[in-house]
C-alpha cells in the first residue's frame, strides 16, 4: 500500500485531535474530488515501517483521540489487507483510541468486510457535487453518512451520528426511522 501524507494534530476529520493517514488508491473517482492525486494506487510513498512508526508515535500521545483513514480510499481493494492489519494492531495497542474511516463505498456494499469490527465511525458513500452542503459535519455531500460502525454491527441496525451529536437508528440497513 502507498500513502500520500500523515497529518498530525488534525481537527477536521473526526472527533477530537487525530492523526490522519491519507492512503493512495481509489476507484470511485468522484467528480470534483478534493484529492484526485490520491486515486493512483502507485502514487505517493510506500507505507513502510518508518511511516508506521510515525503513525504510532502520534497515537502514543495522550491528547490524540485516534486515527482517521482517508485518501484515496482506505477500503480500495489494493489497500484492504494493509489497512485491516493496521486497524487490528491499533485496536489492540490503543484500545481507548477511536478509528474513523472515510470510504466511497456505502455501508451496505462493505458490510461483510472484517474492517468494520475495528471502525468506530465510518463516513460512507461517494462525494456527489449536486448534494454538496457546506454546513455538514465531517462530510461533503448529503448522501454521505456518519455511521457508528461497530455499534451498528453489534445491534444489527444502522446507527447514524447526526451533526448535532444525536444518533438516528435505522431498523434495517434500508430505512431510517427519522428521515435522515
Amino acid at each position: 500500500m502507498n500513502y500520500h501524507n500523515i497529518t498530525k494534530a488534525d481537527l477536521k476529520n473526526g472527533d477530537g485531535l487525530r492523526v490522519v493517514l491519507w492512503v493512495a488508491g481509489c476507484n470511485h473517482k468522484c467528480k470534483e474530488c478534493q484529492n484526485p492525486e490520491t486515486w493512483d494506487s502507485c502514487g505517493g510513498l510506500p507505507f513502510d515501517q518508518n511511516a508506521k512508526d510515525e503513525v504510532f508515535a502520534e497515537l502514543e500521545k495522550d491528547y490524540v483521540s485516534g486515527i482517521t483513514f482517508s485518501g484515496g480510499d482506505p477500503l480500495y481493494p489494493d489497500n484492504r489487507d494493509t489497512v485491516l492489519a493496521l486497524m487490528q494492531e491499533i485496536s489492540e495497542k490503543y484500545p481507548n483510541k477511536t478509528i474513523w474511516c472515510y470510504t466511497g463505498y456505502t455501508f451496505e456494499q462493505i458490510q461483510a468486510l472484517p474492517h468494520l469490527k475495528f471502525i468506530d465511525v465510518l463516513v460512507d458513500g461517494p462525494y456527489i457535487p449536486a448534494k454538496k452542503e457546506l454546513k455538514l459535519k465531517w462530510r461533503g455531500s448529503s448522501n454521505q453518512r456518519v455511521i457508528l460502525a461497530k455499534e451498528s454491527l453489534n445491534q444489527g441496525k444502522l446507527i447514524i451520528k447526526q451533526d448535532d451529536g444525536d444518533t438516528c437508528v435505522q431498523n434495517s440497513w434500508q430505512g431510517c426511522c427519522c428521515g435522515c
